[in-house]
């Protein structure tokens, strides 16, 4: 007889996996224990040489998901001669605790729900272990169902029995109900009068016949339509008020997101998934989807059933439907049913609600696969909060607040970082004052007290303002430049401490020299940064107005990079009203209202402008959105472009690039092949800048963040130029490119300046 003592670490709480460890003992003869504690999950184990090498290696490769297990650490010791094995009682200190996030419908619970003979038939909230709501329901932890919104649904007997199994998946199950004991749905009217009839079906009726669906989900409510039905979703648009910005759509299985999209391996594992994020698909021709859902791009974003209500809403339907946030313009998504009613019902038809509250409401995570890796573009339900082992131990409790737009904030204790869910643009009010509940209820659930506090360098950012009013008067406030703390997020992600060449292409940032930066190569490690080299600055006409008016940002890069030849494009200049067009002028020439700008976003809308493709931004990044999906992937023309030496460093000067692409279009080019080269040569003096920042550091990695790297066209084109070229290049996987990933970069820079590497 031999002995070990186990410590997990990583997504192993609240997700079944003492009950895993329960059976997988038992299968292998051996005795025992296994408890949670705060931060890990400890397993003492006895038995035969053979039987403990088997339990170890099934611990790691069997655990069922959304389990992740990150470190086993494991140490022998003599038997103590445990009869049997057992789940004992948790032991949770002060401090950090694993908050597991929601997840979706497994296979078995599925199975159940669609099973006439089963209890829960057609019961649209069985869940298990392994699945339904985690975190969108905790109020406090360590979580337990006393702790949840189920609280208030006393288990039935069978139920119980389930609960207090280890044997069965529902053992210490917190969502756990039946239809004698759960939670329960109802469809009514806007006016409150009940619609007859079983309250699903009846909703996908409603649905089928062009009617708008307002349905209370995992983490708030969503507004549904037919997919298919043009004059359906014009009219989600114009109750919504989002003109321009695509809608995700929900199929009912694989078969349909094959008819509507092309998929790939890859795409449907992301698809398939536990977090069932929304997946950027490209888009088939004579799909059926109505050109109104995502008008302008050759993608749609596909998700599929992630609760039992959904699945029995879209086998109901059986087509594609709309799934957008539940809110209108900018503001949060409605979580409580008397919320919704008072701001949706001028969109809404019919209201879907049930009366299992939402603690905390998340948004939908999105993801786009570039090559074979899933990379995340928002992480809210179902992928977040997921904590990431760091290399590095903080002393201190850290605190980082992001950004402006697509805001998240991450919290570092010890070794563990948490990112915080997706909230969106803090210049809403609405949206300002749920970040500061979501970041007071996580600072509450992870007991943070930060010593130290990191904000961007932005001083009229909110989240600078909040970091400055948070109630920790003698924390330390750490400020990070935005594209330091981009190209460190990643850098993070892989471990990597060391000096990297860092190209970090976005929107908006700001520099330490005052301007608008955003097309950045750096030389950085954890600590500092030096800027190699970046875009040729060029003005913002009107400040933010040119960044809602691509046209505007055109019309800058033309009189300030292309004087020389401005000529060339007086047709494209006559086109803007001249009362404007002599403000602009004005402004120009006086420097009132044009700061400078390096950005690779705003080269991108220029670009698009030129060729007709954006002349007014309806949502943040659309006119490089249909820059890509005008894109001919097979061309591989390169317009000219300088590279200039500027003291150190170098500067890129795109003139060349956008006369050749106004020529190019003048001449009669498609604009597909235009498009293309267009991003062919981005990825080509990236390539060149990098090569030449290695000849003179000698740094053979690189690191790409950003907003731009959400362009898969461009991604892939710059990966590409660089492994030719014998560089590492590391990209994200955990965190997303934008801006959602920023309060990473921004906590692990404040370490190193704060307490060393």
């Amino acid at each position: 007889m031999q002995g070990l003592s186990l410590r997990v670490r990583g997504i192993v709480q609240g997700v079944g996996f003492r009950p895993f460890v329960f059976q997988l003992a038992e299968r292998h003869g051996l005795a025992g224990w296994v408890r949670s504690t705060s931060s890990q999950v400890e397993i003492e184990v006895e038995g035969s040489g053979e039987a403990l090498a088997g339990f170890l290696r099934d611990l790691r490769e069997c655990a069922p998901p959304p389990t992740r297990i990150d470190e086993i650490e494991s140490e022998d010791r003599p038997a103590s001669g445990y009869g049997s094995f057992e789940i004992v009682e948790g032991h949770f200190d002060p401090g950090w605790q694993s908050i597991p996030p929601d997840t979706a419908t497994c296979d078995a619970c599925l199975e159940e729900t669609l099973d006439p003979s089963d209890r829960r038939h057609r019961y649209p909230f069985t869940t298990c272990a392994h699945c339904g709501p985690r975190f969108t329901i905790v109020q406090e932890l360590p979580c337990d169902r006393s702790r949840t919104t189920m609280a208030c649904f006393e288990m039935c007997e069978d139920c119980r029995s389930e609960y207090e199994d280890p044997r069965g998946r529902r053992f210490h199950a917190q969502a756990i109900a039946c239809p004698a004991c759960g939670p329960r749905v109802w469809l009514q009217w806007p006016n409150g009068e009940p619609v007859e009839g079983d309250p699903i079906d009846a909703c996908a009726a409603l649905l089928a016949g062009g009617r708008i669906a307002a349905l209370k989900g995992l983490g708030g409510f969503q507004l549904a339509c037919d997919a298919t039905d043009a004059e359906a979703v014009e009219r989600l648009r114009t109750g919504k008020q989002v003109y321009g910005e695509p809608f995700a759509v929900m199929v009912p299985d694989l078969d349909w997101a094959r008819r509507l999209c092309e998929v790939t391996p890859a795409e449907i594992e992301a698809l398939k998934s536990h977090e069932r994020p929304i997946v950027l698909l490209r888009r088939r021709p004579g799909g059926g989807v109505a050109e109104q859902v995502a008008p302008g791009s050759n993608t749609l974003g596909l998700m599929l059933p992630q609760t039992p209500l959904d699945h029995l809403l879209l086998r109901g339907f059986d087509g594609p439907l709309v799934m957008t946030g539940g809110n209108l313009g900018e503001a949060p998504i409605a979580d409580g049913n008397r919320e919704a009613s008072e701001r949706l019902s001028a969109t809404a038809d019919v209201f879907l609600f049930h009366n299992r509250d939402i603690y905390a409401r998340y948004g939908a995570s999105v993801v786009r696969v570039m090559g074979d890796t899933a990379v995340p573009i928002r992480k809210a339900r179902g992928c977040a909060p997921t904590p990431l082992q760091l290399p590095l131990s903080a002393a201190q409790d850290i605190l980082a607040v992001g950004g402006r737009k697509k805001s998240t904030f991450c919290m570092v204790k010890g070794s563990q970082a948490v990112v915080g869910p997706h909230i969106g643009n803090l210049e809403n009010l609405e949206t300002l004052e749920q970040y500061e509940a979501s970041l007071k209820l996580f600072a509450r659930l992870l007991e943070l007290e930060p010593g130290i506090i990191a904000h961007d360098m932005h001083p009229d950012y909110p989240s600078t303002h909040l970091a400055h009013e948070y109630p920790a008067p003698s924390a330390l406030r750490v400020v990070v430049q935005h594209h330091h703390a981009h190209v460190v997020s990643a850098m993070a992600e892989h471990g990597v401490r060391d000096p990297v060449i860092g190209v970090a292409y976005d929107g908006t940032g700001y520099g330490t020299d005052g301007a608008i930066w955003g097309g950045e190569i750096l030389v950085a490690d954890w600590k500092s940064f030096q800027r190699a080299a970046h875009l040729r600055y060029a003005p913002l006409l009107g400040g933010e107005a040119a960044i809602q008016k691509p046209y505007r940002m055109a019309t800058g890069y033309i009189w300030s990079l292309c004087a020389a030849c401005e000529v060339d494009f007086e047709e494209y200049l006559g086109r803007i009203p001249i009362g404007e067009r002599i403000l602009l002028r004005r402004q120009f020439e006086t420097e009132v209202n044009t700061p400078p700008t390096s950005s690779c976003g705003r080269l991108f809308d220029a670009a698009a402008a030129l060729l007709g493709l954006s002349t007014e931004a309806l949502y943040e990044g659309q006119p490089a959105v249909e820059l890509e999906a005008a894109a001919d992937p097979a061309v591989d023309v390169v317009y000219p472009y300088d590279i200039l030496r500027d003291g150190e460093g170098w500067i890129i000067d795109p003139a060349a690039t956008l006369r050749a692409l106004w020529c190019e279009l003048r001449a009669g080019r498609p604009i597909p092949t235009i498009a293309a080269a267009f991003h062919n040569t981005v990825a080509d003096f990236t390539r060149n800048v990098c090569v030449a920042v290695r000849e003179k550091y000698g740094l053979k990695k690189v690191v790409l963040s950003g907003g731009c790297f959400q362009n898969a066209l461009l991604t892939r084109r710059i990966l590409d130029g660089l492994s030719d070229d014998g560089f590492e290049v590391l990209t994200h996987r955990v965190v997303p490119p934008n801006d959602g990933g920023i309060s990473l970069g921004q906590a692990v820079v404040a370490y190193a300046l704060t307490e060393g590497i």
